[in-house]
């Protein structure tokens, strides 16, 4: 052994020993499949481990066992050299472990700021969060990566590549000295990720090491110090990037050499297939001119958001254009929707994947099965074998692996699902395929697989729409190249014509520098949105929001109701119609804990009889121990009701309509028995129970001042406190939660013990109102209490709602109410009518969320 490499051994043990984590012949099993075996590598400070491999070969594993999400089955995660266990991703966020997952796990119904900060929230000094703090500390963050947005904006707001960014902020907020980054980026632009590798190259100089797994084989070799390479869920080996060749690493992912990544087709085009002139649609693309023949692959460039996918969902019947003509083989189309489009035989392959283009819960059959209904039956019934002959040919031209079709999609990889995708589209055997990012996310052989498959279409004549953001696969698989910027055709270049420099040019009108020097320029997807003074300024903000919207509703039913019968303005009236008011308020508020977190309670009305009656009952055997007593009681029955609940959908996992389905009648039966047909009456409880609610203080009845004063806490914690934007965050996004660590079971449990509570303190207060108690009390309640809080702007799938909407709701459903009687309509009609105005509510609500979509979309572009 010479000197040199006695010494290089002794360096390389001691970087060894000053690694800060790594993994120890690390394993990790899921039944009787082995997801990754023995693996043994480290993260050393200052350093980019890249982690290389197919879709399946145990990447994501091993991220997500340094993250704290897996455990190993055995071996270890090293961390400082010793073995650790981390319990949850908690625990490795606090050993200073920053994960930018593949799927984002941020929180659309939240602001910027709060998504960079969840989960460590600076604290301010009365408990609550320091948000200047926050904002300070997120617009920082947000100028290291180029995004030049308010860090007040709702997240919702920002285009998908703008998500991936504030994912890679919040990885810096953490002031981490391990970084992992698992495919960051898959939706960003060239210049995007050329100034995310600008905040690489700074924290290389800060020491902290960090692990990049990627499939873009350009940005792994800029990247990376050192390469680590699995197949099959072991690890081939690590080398030094520098002394690895591409080829070489290709060979070691796969087993073997890929003969050509981009296949040459050697189709000679044939006739016209898509045509289309000066194709325009309002606020995403304007005069787009193209042709493609069959046998020919198209290529459709430039920066992400420049309206390629627009185009493409216009040509597809999802969104019909404003202006220009589309035709199909000569033949002139105007599609009002995609079945129009297929008819035609034109196929679309959506970018997301995820989202547009697979169902996870349903089996590859059954996916396949979508876009051939109605060809898939036999006498009106669903032939599997008939599904399967239009598919599984094309499933093994692909390669696919799988078990058998009955598996479910959702347990492959992302390259099997890729083509799984691929294959249902074939099998309507289409004259166009549009292929919107078709090797986005996947591993190297399934790329291969796919443009192999590509080609093997256009030889047989097949025309062919590429959308793609990596340069080398559109150079490499287009016959032509049409170019856009902001929405319109810049470029178009012949396959002998274009090279990456002059599509780049055409793309961002600017000259091209290489990836390291260009980091320091903006991100052309990084312009800040429009305020809402260029869309017509506060006024028409006020007009947005739904309190306005529930004012000008009372107003509605209020003004004829006056004229019909002027009592509806008299003081007993309105002091009756607070009184109500102010119990529905507090019964909504506890729906809207529950409704918050993407659960529901349909127990709440049986927990509000149950408790109403053990308040009255204590009250009745021991008038001695006061009004407190009362409460107490019933606000305990109703925390046992919720947390009882909490606990079978947090850690039972039944799903909460189903659960507090049940509890509604255990509890309805509970209180059932406890009464046995008796009844307690104003004469058998103390007066001070009853002026509980029935006195006043400086002229205001005490019951509404005991629900405003709940109003304002509840207020103060779900928007000023972290365990209130917890709850948020675990309704807009449920698996987002957990990644980051958040302690998504005790949430729930919480949210349920709360809104218990709640309920208990409306019984007890429905108990002093109403004083005659028996097992009917709050019988068919939980409707009106589930419409005050939808009508107040609480969405059903979590995430979002107010306060103050939940309170004007309950207002509006009792004004509502209160002008049909004094109106002389029938009572019956009210169940119909709270019915309706939950329809409504939702109708309306996702008739906004559509056109606030459409116009921020619009605006984005604008920008």
């Amino acid at each position: 052994m010479t000197a040199a490499t006695a010494l290089d051994r002794v360096t390389e043990a001691a970087s060894a020993l000053a690694a800060p984590i790594g993994l120890a012949h690390a394993s990790k099993h899921f039944g009787g499949t082995v997801a990754l075996r023995e693996a043994s590598f480290d993260l050393h400070g200052g350093e980019v481990l890249a982690l290389l491999g197919e879709n399946g070969a145990g990447k994501s594993t091993c991220v997500k066992l340094l993250a704290g999400v897996y455990q190993p089955t055995s071996g270890q995660v090293v961390l400082d050299g010793k073995p650790v266990l981390f319990n949850g991703p908690l625990d490795a966020q606090r050993a200073g472990i920053a994960v930018m997952h593949q799927h984002p796990g941020l929180f659309p119904d939240l602001s910027i700021a709060e998504n960079v900060f969840m989960g460590h929230m600076p604290p301010s000094s009365m408990a609550g969060i320091d948000r200047a703090a926050m904002h300070e500390r997120t617009v920082s963050l947000l100028a290291a990566i180029g995004l030049d947005v308010d860090p007040a904006e709702r997240l919702s707001r920002l285009r998908t590549s703008e998500q991936q960014l504030v994912e890679v902020a919040r990885a810096l907020s953490l002031d981490a000295r391990v970084l992992i980054m698992d495919e960051p980026t898959a939706a960003l632009s060239q210049r995007e990720v050329a100034r995310l590798f600008q905040v690489v190259e700074t924290l290389k100089t800060r020491g902290v090491a960090m692990m990049f797994v990627g499939h873009r084989m350009d940005e792994i070799f800029h990247v990376a110090d050192a390469i680590a390479v699995l197949r099959d869920g072991a690890l081939v080996g690590v080398e030094r990037a520098d002394r690895l060749s591409r080829s070489e690493a290709i060979r070691m992912m796969v087993g073997r050499e890929l003969s050509s990544l981009y296949p040459q087709t050697g189709a000679v085009p044939g006739k016209t297939v898509l045509e289309i002139e000066r194709l325009t649609r309002a606020g995403e693309f304007a005069d787009i001119s193209l042709s493609v023949r069959a046998g020919e692959i198209v290529g459709l460039g430039g920066l992400v958001g420049s309206g390629r996918t627009e185009i493409a969902r216009a040509l597809f019947g999802i969104t019909q254009p404003d202006g220009g003509t589309i035709r199909v083989s000569g033949v002139e189309q105007r599609f009002a929707n995609a079945a129009g489009a297929m008819a035609a035989g034109i196929a679309y392959v959506s970018e997301d994947r995820l989202g547009q283009s697979l169902v996870m819960d349903f089996s590859i059959t059954e996916n396949a099965a979508l876009t051939q209904l109605d060809r898939a039956t036999s006498s009106g019934f669903f032939s599997r074998t008939k599904v399967l002959d239009g598919v599984s040919r094309h499933l093994d031209r692909l390669k696919l692996r799988f078990q058998s079709f009955d598996q479910p999609v959702s347990t492959l990889s992302g390259g099997n699902q890729q083509k799984v995708v691929l294959a249902k589209w074939l099998a309507t055997s289409p004259k166009l395929m549009i292929l919107d990012e078709p090797t986005q996310g996947i591993d190297v052989q399934s790329k291969a697989e796919v443009h192999a498959m590509m080609a093997d279409l256009a030889k047989t004549g097949m025309a062919i729409l590429l959308i793609s953001s990596e340069m080398p696969e559109l150079l490499g698989m287009s016959d032509r190249i049409v170019v856009l910027r902001e929405g319109r055709q810049t470029g178009s270049f012949a396959r002998g014509e274009a090279t990456q420099e002059a599509v780049l040019r055409a793309a961002t009108d600017v000259e091209v520098q290489p990836l390291s020097s260009d980091a320091g320029a903006p991100s052309q997807a990084a312009s800040p949105l429009p305020t809402g003074r260029a869309g017509g300024g506060w006024i028409r903000s006020l007009l947005a929001r739904r309190e306005t919207g529930l004012l000008a509703a009372m107003a509605a039913v209020v003004v004829p109701v006056l004229f019909i019968n002027p009592l509806v303005a008299s003081p007993a009236n309105l002091s009756a119609l607070a009184m109500d008011a102010s119990l529905l308020m507090i019964a909504a508020l506890a729906q809207f804990l529950v409704l918050v977190t993407r659960n529901i309670d349909l127990s709440v009305a049986s927990v509000i009889g149950l408790s109403a009656y053990g308040s009255a009952l204590a009250m009745t055997a021991g008038p001695s121990l006061g009004v407190a007593a009362g409460i107490l009681a019933a606000c305990g029955i109703g925390l046992a009701c919720g947390l009882f609940n909490g606990a079978v959908i947090a850690f039972g996992g039944v799903p909460a309509i189903v659960a507090t389905l049940g509890t509604m009648s255990v509890f309805r039966g509970l209180v059932s028995l406890w009464t046995g047909g008796r009844q307690i009456s104003a004469d058998q409880v103390p007066q001070a129970w009853l002026d509980l609610t029935g006195g006043r203080l400086a002229g205001v009845p005490v019951m509404i001042l005991i629900a405003l004063a709940i109003m304002a806490a509840a207020a103060l914690l779900l928007n000023r406190s972290s365990t209130g934007r917890k709850l948020f965050a675990l309704g807009s996004n449920p698996k987002g939660a957990e990644l980051i660590g958040l302690p998504t079971k005790k949430l729930v449990l919480t949210a349920f013990g709360l809104a218990g509570t709640l309920a208990g303190l409306a019984g007890a207060l429905w108990a002093s109102r109403y004083a005659t108690i028996d097992a009917r009390v709050a019988y068919g309640y939980e409707l009106a209490v589930i419409a005050a809080a939808v009508v107040g702007g609480v969405a059903i799938r979590g995430g979002s709602g107010t306060v103050l909407g939940v309170m004007l709701g309950g207002m509006t459903l009792l004004i509502i109410r209160n002008g049909l009687i004094l109106a002389r309509v029938d009572p019956l009609w009210l169940q119909g009518v709270y019915g309706l105005v939950i329809l409504t509510a939702i109708g309306v609500d996702a008739l906004v969320a559509r056109r606030t979509a459409g116009s921020q979309g619009a605006m984005r572009e604008a920008a």
